[in-house]
């Protein structure tokens, strides 16, 4: 879809704002950015006037359930957890979202374009995770990549799931060497595949190990679910031992390790931040975390875990964020760029750039202010989300394109 966004404040993320700024979007993508009497814009395109508003990119929740834990649906919408195998390598987020869940509806009231489903912390090995558009007709459709990592969980949440189950693993150290074996395994299947390729002999595949194989390949990174500073300490510990890419999720004691965590390069995807201390892990969680995080110099991202926080309040969170510390100039990047780097999804999100996907987003004013709001939202040029100012609701365009749009509305 092509469109041009002319004249408002236009903030890239990964550049300057500009004042009285174009955004033209050609065939789904960026094309330019950069102010009006620049940007040339050609005939037939549609124009649309943003003068007095803030232009973004889209949001990124970087670890959300959207679409398998779905909204008001009881467990007939509770796909998050397979608790049956600590090691679900082969499960895959993919093959569980339903895109009719109201919680897509509700990203695109807060802004948010892009998301990466993840598997539930239920197993030592959850399963992989995917990026998906908050849009579309069918989960192919609103596919950004998949796999884009494989989720693990450590501390209370497997440890509680197999402890009442009385199998392994009902320990943390059951849990930790719940992950070293199946590393191990996936060690010695490599070795044993490399070995019949170069044989030319038959070798039977396991879906479950081609996956780990792949961590361990650098190709995939592992989301560390861990919450507790003993448990980071574990995830470090494990990444160190088989050297495959970490990236810690939730993090919620990781102020307490900031400078290890920098030291090793290791990124964070914190959240979610609005909940209470409902359990033991959480008795370190503060707003402050982000913010000590990165003044460490570790790459940050805000995740409202949705639904544990709903997905339309991620802007909110990093709103707090920077009152309790995070850097105004680095809060934007906690819901956009970084967390498109970290997940390796800035080639086609997290910016308004030339290239990237043309995800762009209308606020009536700083997002970073409670009493901003996204009063219209593009996905690769194509408006699906209009706030009506006057009835004072949100409107999402109907994704089977039928000739008279059905519009969901959203008070």
């Amino acid at each position: 879809m092509d469109i041009a966004i002319r004249s408002g404040r236009v903030v890239p993320v990964d550049g300057e704002p500009v004042e009285k700024g174009t955004v033209l979007v050609l065939g789904g993508r960026i094309a330019a950015v950069g102010p009006d009497e620049r940007v040339g814009v050609p005939a037939g395109v549609p124009v649309v006037d943003a003068a007095g508003a803030w232009v973004l990119p889209g949001f990124v929740e970087a670890h959300g359930h959207l679409g398998v834990h779905e909204e008001a649906e009881g467990w007939a919408g509770q796909d998050t957890n397979e608790m049956t195998d600590p090691n679900g390598a082969r499960l895959r987020a993919l093959d569980a979202i339903n895109p009719a869940d109201t919680g897509f509806a509700d990203a695109l009231a807060g802004g948010v374009t892009s998301a990466v489903i993840k598997p539930g912390s239920g197993n030592p090995i959850g399963g992989q995770t995917v990026a998906v558009k908050c849009w579309g007709r069918s989960v192919d459709e609103m596919l950004i990549r998949q796999p884009v990592s494989v989720k693990s969980a450590l501390g209370e949440n497997p440890k509680r799931v197999y402890g009442e189950k009385q199998q392994l693993p009902s320990t943390r150290q059951g849990v930790a060497a719940v992950i070293r074996d199946a590393f191990t395994r996936a060690q010695d299947y490599r070795a044993k595949r490399e070995h019949a390729a170069a044989e030319g002999t038959p070798f039977d595949r396991d879906p479950g190990l081609e996956v780990l194989v792949r961590v361990l390949g650098g190709e995939l990174p592992w989301c560390q679910h861990t919450h507790r500073a003993d448990d980071i300490a574990t995830a470090l510990r494990l990444a160190d031992e088989f050297g495959y890419r970490l990236v810690i999720n939730h993090a919620t004691e990781a102020h307490l390790l900031a400078d290890e965590i920098a030291r090793r390069d290791v990124p964070v995807i914190t959240g979610p931040l609005f909940t209470t201390r409902s359990k033991v892990e959480l008795r370190g969680r503060t707003l402050a975390n982000p913010g000590i995080l990165a003044r460490a110099g570790v790459k940050v991202a805000i995740t409202t875990d949705h639904p544990v926080v709903p997905v339309n309040f991620l802007v909110h969170q990093v709103t707090l964020s920077v009152k309790e510390g995070l850097d105004r100039a680095d809060a934007l990047r906690t819901i956009t760029l970084n967390p498109a780097e970290i997940m390796g999804l800035d080639d086609r999100i997290g910016a308004l750039r030339p290239g990237l996907d043309g995800d762009v987003v209308i606020w009536s004013g700083d997002p970073l202010d409670v009493m901003s709001r996204a009063l219209r939202v593009f996905i690769e040029g194509r408006e699906v989300y209009t706030y009506d100012t006057d009835a004072r609701v949100g409107r999402v365009r109907d994704p089977y394109y039928r000739e008279n749009h059905r519009e969901t509305a959203l008070s």
